[in-house]
Formats: C-alpha cells, structure tokens, sequence
C-alpha cells in the first residue's frame, strides 16, 4: 500500500490510501470512520482493481474542523484525488461519503465512468439531522458528550434506541464514540445544507448502482428510493439480511456487487 497525495481546490493537501494494480476505483467512507475500515472490501479486490480510498479531511485523526466545511469542499477533496488518477474511475461512496461522491460526479461527471453509491443519506423529503443537530450541540456545550452521542446515534443516526443504550454501556464506547462526534455533526449538518430536495441529479447520466442493506433503517431506503426514482440511469441493488455497515458484516459480499458494477463501467 502506498500514500497518494493531491491538493484541493482550497489548498489543502488531501491523501488516499492506493492499493493493488488495474481499473481503478476511488472509494469515500462514510461518517466516523476512516478509509481503513475498509479494509476487508479491498482485500477482495486488490488482485483486479487499483483501489483507492481518500482519507476524508474531517476524519483525519487530529483534525480540526473548519467553520466553512461543506459538502462542496468534500467534493473538491474527491474530484483532486480523481484527477490525480487520470482517467475516469468508478466512484464508490458510503453515507455521508456517497453524498460526497454524488457532488463530485455532478461538478465533473467526466471524471467519473460510473456510480456506486451505499445509502446515501441526502435530504430528499425531510433534513438528516434537522432540531437533533441542536440538540447534539446543546449536550456538547453542556459538556455531556456522553448525551450527545446518544442524540446523534438514536435521533439523526436512528439506531434503535435500547442498541444505543448498549454501545453506551459498552467499556469504553461512548468515549470512543464521542471523539467523533463533532466531526460527524459537521458531516450531517453539511448534509443537511444541501437543502431539501433531489431534482438536480436529473441530469447525471453516469450509470449508477445504488446500494441498500435489506435491514437497513426505513428512512434510508426511503432517501435511497427517492434519488433511484431522479436519476437517469440508476438500479437499485439489496443486500438481504445486512444494513447500513455491510463493509464490515459482509466485505467479501459487498465487494463481489462492487466488483460486478465495475465490470460493467470500466474497460
């Protein structure tokens, strides 16, 4: 594995994880986490695929957030490691990291040969985070992390909630939790900014394939249904009996339906 650098649009140095040899994919995680947890997906793609997994700014460890962080400087972050790459890839994005991914491709679709996009949280009918975002912050100027963890996982997140309670009472959990919660605050408030609303990717004709987990929370597939249901050339794919985090429950098997799609966009 070696370390690509870029430099976005604001200057700032961005870095990817680059692993194996052939087509290349560019992969954005989704939120609170990093490329790494991506590691079981690639492994199983690595003997067939250059793949490449952008370190997203905002959850570089010891990163500050920026006041004016938006999704358009995610997606600059995207597009300076794609065009580091010098010919269209297929671009995989995960959560918040597939809203990313979305932008990137409408700012520049010729970057891209096509879309592989897990459950993008966009706010097609309703915001993501909406008042649960005060109120995280609310609990973080309170100086509970602990409660605003439980807010961003139970309200924005929707896990349900005696699943969260668990997490909360795991050792260590909710510290580990709370030291992302700013930066994913960021992340769904960022979102949310996008404003209501999907009509704008009317226009984007890369193919796409749209990913949802069969156990995944019901607003999810709603949003993801509602982005299929704009986009010129879309199809949906289930993963039956996963949800949101396939990545780790399922990496061989998501990475087989990543393979499949690249095989259909890139030669």
């Amino acid at each position: 594995m070696t370390e690509l650098r870029a430099t976005s649009a604001d200057g700032t140095p961005v870095t990817a994880l680059d692993d194996g040899r052939g087509p290349a994919l560019l992969l954005v995680h989704g939120g609170g986490e990093r490329a790494t947890a991506w590691g079981g997906v690639v492994r199983s793609l690595t003997a067939d695929f250059r793949v490449v997994r952008l370190n997203r700014r905002i959850y570089v460890p010891g990163a500050v957030v920026a006041p004016t962080h938006s999704v358009a400087v995610e997606a600059a972050d995207v597009l300076a490691v794609a065009r580091a790459l010098g010919r269209p890839v297929l671009l995989v994005g995960h959560s918040s990291g597939a809203v990313a991914a979305l932008e990137a491709a409408l700012l520049e679709p010729a970057a891209f040969a096509g879309l592989f996009l897990y459950e993008p949280p966009l706010p097609t009918r309703s915001l993501v985070g909406g008042e649960a975002t005060r109120r995280v912050r609310a609990a973080l100027a309170a100086g509970d992390p602990a409660e605003a963890v439980r807010i961003q996982l139970r309200d924005i997140v929707r896990i349900p909630a005696d699943t969260v309670d668990v997490l909360a009472a795991a050792p260590g959990g909710t510290a580990a939790l709370a030291a992302r919660v700013l930066a994913q605050l960021a992340d769904v408030e960022a979102v949310d900014a996008l404003g209501i609303g999907v009509d704008r990717f009317g226009a984007l004709s890369l193919p796409t394939t749209l990913l949802e987990g069969g156990e995944s929370p019901p607003h999810l597939r709603e949003r993801l249904a509602d982005l299929a249901a704009v986009l010129p050339d879309a199809r949906v794919l289930t993963l039956p009996g996963h949800g949101h985090v396939a990545h780790r429950t399922a990496p061989d098997e998501l990475a087989r339906v990543i393979r499949e799609t690249a095989a259909r966009v890139l030669t």
